[in-house]
């Protein structure tokens, strides 16, 4: 089961920043599929693309997530319908689908995140 497995380590990434959304399914899940607009329970951890530091870990806080898609970030609204329960995916995310460009008033404004995302359940 998803909820059982471990905190993901991530990849340095080579080149610049993306652009648009890249999805990469690292596991594919054999579940239901979360479809846009589920509340889906996960979960996940986040980078910033440019330092590699962390800044956000479901893992760390010692339980998953649960969030309607709806009041999420753009990029996962867009990045998490489709996955199923059971997959691990990992997500890049531009500024403009993540917290806008800098100087939006959010410390993670202006950058882009990679997140690895574990679907646990999707309703």
């Amino acid at each position: 089961m998803t909820a059982d497995r471990t905190k993901p380590e991530f990849d340095a990434p080579e080149g610049p920043a993306p652009a648009e959304l890249e999805i990469r399914d690292i596991i594919v899940g054999d579940g239901a599929e979360a479809k846009a607009g589920a509340t889906v329970t996960i979960h996940y951890a986040g980078v910033d693309y440019d330092t590699g530091e962390e800044f956000d870990s479901s893992w760390n806080r010692g339980e998953p997530a649960q969030f309607p898609l709806g009041m999420l970030i753009k990029g996962w609204q867009e990045g998490i319908p489709g996955m199923k329960v059971g997959g691990r995916r990992q997500l890049t995310v531009p500024p403009e689908l993540a917290y806008g460009p800098e100087g939006a008033g959010h410390f993670l404004s202006g950058k882009t995140l990679i997140f690895i995302i574990d679907l646990i359940d999707a309703a």
